[in-house]
């Protein structure tokens, strides 16, 4: 029906009751079909060339007391109105698809407006992290005869603000200040118990009508639960955050080498699989690092183990001295079998449940081992997402375990 028959409908109509109540009428204004209308997807950065911090969107950065969450949101906000910081970049890629400027040298985007909302940190703590990490951070990468814009960083220490107030001034000074990208730093200190399920959903609800309104990307910090493997976020609160969030990234510090990683641990698009690795130098800021060097025989605790008790034995090799090792080409080649490529989100959930995997970590160090050996070859599929295939022809039928595994719906 074009415009002018829905007119005469309409009129057609005129004095009746309406078929639709209220309610309908607001629930229809959010309906969704294939042909409408839609802002794009903006992202304000990418990490290794993959876009991340989206507009209108939730990301949360997450990790242990120490563990470099600070140093990460201080490099974020440094590359916000810089053009890049280690592997961060700003460079014309706010849309979706490949860099519009690939050599870095054609596109100047202007830069972006920030609010760091401190609640943790002592006023000195945040001042030091301005003078002494930001500020020359900017330098080293624009110039040291480059006027540091401080007007585009909105920054508040909040910690002596009563808590019952702290969410009130955060959602007024995105109000107020427009920024483009928030850092929430942390967002435990806005509720009064991180446990509590109906404050936490509450919070996510103002939390993503806030970004939406004011076209922002809202990244909140948040601790890691205290004991055992799991890296989700801490409490109820880090439940839900993980449940609304589009990415998750988590902090950690690898001893005795001093050295920071931050890692994509969830994502609702594109795989960022590589860590970034970075470690502090003399003059007190970050600079890139190698990954440390991994045991060549390690259990998923990340310590020598010759029971290996969770991993499943038909993907172990045994050696004579009571040394042993993942048998990383049987496992790659039983999680691909029978598709030409997989996704590598895809291929982690085959391969770590075919190994009865529990650690990503682990997963992550036999991936490496994978490529190392040229078993597999990764690119991009037309969505832009990391895709993976064997170096060797695939097989047309799946193995018996493969096909188990499968039919079990496994992720896009």
């Amino acid at each position: 029906m074009d415009a002018a028959e829905q007119i005469t409908e309409e009129l057609a109509h005129a004095g009746e009751p309406s078929r639709y109540s209220p309610l309908i009428m607001r629930l229809e204004a959010n309906r969704i079909t294939s042909d409408k209308v839609l802002p794009p997807m903006e992202f304000m950065l990418r990490l290794f060339d993959e876009p991340c911090f989206p507009r209108r969107e939730l990301v949360a950065v997450t990790g242990r007391a120490k563990s470099g969450k600070t140093f990460i949101v201080s490099m974020i906000m440094t590359c916000c109105i810089t053009r890049q910081v280690l592997q961060f970049r700003r460079d014309g890629c706010q849309q979706e698809g490949p860099p519009d400027d690939a050599d870095g040298d054609s596109l100047q985007p202007p830069p972006l407006r920030v609010l760091w909302y401190d609640t943790e940190q002592s006023d000195n703590s945040t001042q030091d992290i301005l003078k002494n990490r930001i500020i020359p951070l900017y330098h080293r990468e624009a110039g040291y005869d480059v006027p540091f814009p401080e007007e585009m960083l909105d920054i508040f220490n909040v910690r002596n603000i009563d808590r019952k107030f702290r969410e009130s001034y955060f959602l007024e000074a995105i109000k107020h200040y427009r920024p483009d990208l928030v850092i929430l730093d942390g967002i435990r200190d806005l509720v009064a118990d991180i446990n509590d399920g109906v404050a936490a959903q509450e919070m996510m609800e103002k939390l993503m009508m806030t970004a939406q309104q004011y076209d922002c990307c809202i990244v909140c910090v948040l601790h890691q639960n205290k004991s055992g493997d799991s890296r989700d976020p801490r409490g109820w609160l880090g439940t839900e955050l993980l449940n609304k969030v589009y990415d998750v990234f988590t902090t950690e510090k690898i001893m005795p080498q001093r050295i920071f990683k931050l890692e994509q641990l969830y994502t609702r698009k594109y795989d960022i699989e590589q860590p970034l690795f970075f470690k502090v130098g003399e003059d007190g800021l970050p600079v890139s690092a190698d990954a440390p060097p991994m045991p060549a025989y390690q259990s998923q605790n990340g310590a020598n183990d010759s029971e290996h008790p969770t991993l499943n034995d038909d993907y172990i090799i045994h050696h004579p001295d009571g040394r042993w090792e993942m048998d990383v080409s049987r496992l790659f080649t039983d999680a691909l079998q029978g598709h030409e490529t997989l996704t590598g989100i895809a291929l982690r959930y085959a391969v770590m449940q075919l190994g009865n995997i529990a650690s990503r970590n682990f997963y992550n160090n036999c991936l490496n081992k994978a490529m190392e050996a040229d078993l597999m070859v990764k690119s991009h599929d037309n969505q832009n997402r990391v895709i993976y295939r064997l170096n060797i022809p695939v097989q047309k039928q799946p193995s018996a375990i493969q096909q188990e595994l499968w039919e079990n719906t496994p992720p896009k």
